[in-house]
Formats: C-alpha cells, sequence, structure tokens
C-alpha cells in the first residue's frame, strides 16, 4: 500500500459523480448563473454610461421582492435540496400514494439519502407483514414520483415493544420475554 491508511480502516468514499437528470440539473443552474452574471454586467455599464449607479427603474430587476413560493423554490434549487424536499413530500402525501387503510397502520419515520432507504413502522406485526409484501409495488410507486433511483428500499419495522428490565437473570442485551416482539 502506498497510503498512510492503517490496514483494516476502510478508505472515505468519494460522493458520487452527478450523472443523468442531476447533471443536467447542475449544468443547467451552471449556465443560468452564468447568462445572469453577464446580463448584470451589462446592465451596469449600461447604467455607468449614462451617468448613474444602479436605480430602480420601471423593469424588473434582481432587487425587486420575490414572492415567498418562488424564493423557497430558488433556495431548493440552489442549495440542491431537490430529493431530500420531494422525499418530504412523499412523507406528507402518504395517505395518498399508499392508500387510507394502509396509512391508518403504517407511517414513514425517516428516509436515509445514501442508502435511498425509506424506513416506515407499522402499528402490528401483521401489517408490517403486509407492507412487507407490498414493499416492492411501492418503491415503484414512489420512483415513478420521485425520479428513478430515489428510492431503492423500503425498510419494514414492526411495533416498538416495552423495554421488560425486571428479574433478576437476564442476558447482556437482551430485553427479557419481549425480544421476539415484533
Amino acid at each position: 500500500m502506498t497510503e498512510n491508511t492503517p490496514v483494516g480502516v476502510p478508505k472515505p468514499s468519494k460522493p458520487p459523480e452527478p450523472s443523468g437528470v442531476d447533471l443536467a440539473r447542475v449544468a443547467l443552474r451552471a449556465a443560468k448563473d452564468a447568462a445572469r452574471a453577464r446580463g448584470d454586467a451589462a446592465q451596469q455599464k449600461k447604467q455607468a454610461r449614462r451617468g448613474g449607479g444602479l436605480r430602480s427603474g420601471a423593469r424588473a430587476d434582481g432587487r425587486d421582492p420575490m414572492a415567498l413560493g418562488s424564493a423557497i423554490n430558488r433556495l431548493i434549487t440552489e442549495r440542491g435540496w431537490e430529493a431530500p424536499a420531494a422525499v418530504g413530500g412523499v412523507m406528507g402525501r402518504w395517505p395518498q400514494i399508499v392508500g387510507e387503510d394502509v396509512a391508518k397502520h403504517c407511517e414513514p419515520e425517516r428516509y436515509d439519502e445514501d442508502e435511498c432507504v425509506l424506513t416506515v413502522r407499522c402499528d402490528s406485526t401483521a401489517w408490517a407483514t403486509n407492507l412487507r409484501l407490498l414493499a416492492p409495488t411501492l418503491v415503484a410507486r414512489l420512483n415513478e414520483d420521485l425520479g428513478h433511483g430515489r428510492v431503492k428500499l423500503i425498510k419494514v419495522q414492526g411495533p416498538g415493544g416495552p423495554a421488560r428490565r425486571y428479574g433478576p437473570l437476564r442476558a447482556p442485551g437482551s430485553t427479557g420475554p419481549g425480544d421476539t416482539y415484533g
């Protein structure tokens, strides 16, 4: 080995390079920013020739107030938060995506953006089993809504049982007779 990393310690992985639609979004954003900068520079030159600095005028410019929705959309685009915002929208529309019956008994808990895993908690083991059977269909439906590959796996968890800490003899790490609950 030529590097100074200890044996057995994994090398930190580089974030994946953008590809496909993500690469097109990045290129479009860069082109828009460059065009905006050229336009601003030309506007300032024109105003300097006329003998004035930046003045308010009848036409819209970069100093005008924005509507809240467009300001938020601009912020999401500039920061690259499209995927987390889309997944957050899915969590808000969960009943429409999975149906009212499933939504009563199963709710999304978190989304791991690195692993593309959506974790869902069910209120009974029967519903957890049912959702595990529906998981491939839900992954396909979510990817239609969010874009291909945003959700690769749905991790289904059953109900969390109460911690049972009583009794003199207990194995380390055990929660007692509730180990198999859920």
